[in-house]
């Protein structure tokens, strides 16, 4: 069996874009799990998706409020397949990035973060997997707005960097 997930952080509504692009509804109804790795800003984003997903996964990040906080966790896990993910924000610099998140999430063989807006997928020297899907709404100095895709089929782990048009 295969698991489709989408992965998003930093959606900033409705600061950073009036709502959430299309390409973004339309994977998230045809993902198994959505992972969202925090800074909503907007509660009505945590609704929206939690009502267009099959599952829905996500913490809360830096710019939530006490709305947000009360209804998500810092850190959230999940098992996909044989596949153990956890969900954070925030993971600090990106130099020595892998060895922390090694010795913070010693169980996980993905970690999922977001805060930088920078997409990001490397792999730790434990085995991790780091995956940050930059933002599908602000892409500050990135090229562009990103989402990403993957898929789980048991152990193995595929994941791809999407393209977003925000205004889409």
């Amino acid at each position: 069996m295969t698991t489709r997930l989408l992965i998003i952080a930093d959606t900033h509504l409705p600061k950073r874009a009036k709502r959430l692009p299309s390409a973004v509804l339309a994977a998230a109804a045809e993902a198994d799990l959505v992972i969202h790795a925090g800074d909503w800003v907007d509660a009505a984003t945590l609704d929206l998706l939690d009502a267009r997903s099959r599952r829905l996964v996500g913490v809360w990040g830096n710019n939530d409020g006490p709305e947000l906080r009360a209804r998500l966790p810092e850190v959230a896990r999940v098992r996909v397949e044989q596949l153990d993910f956890a969900v954070v924000h925030e993971t600090g610099a990106a130099a020595g990035r892998e060895r922390r998140a090694d010795a913070a999430f010693p169980d996980a063989d993905v970690l999922v973060f977001g805060h930088s807006h920078v997409p990001w997928h490397t792999v730790s020297p434990a085995g991790m997997h780091l995956i940050n899907p930059g933002s599908p709404t602000d892409r500050r100095r990135q090229p562009e707005c990103t989402m990403m895709t993957a898929s789980v089929d048991g152990a193995g782990l595929s994941v791809e960097l999407m393209p977003v048009d925000r205004n889409a």
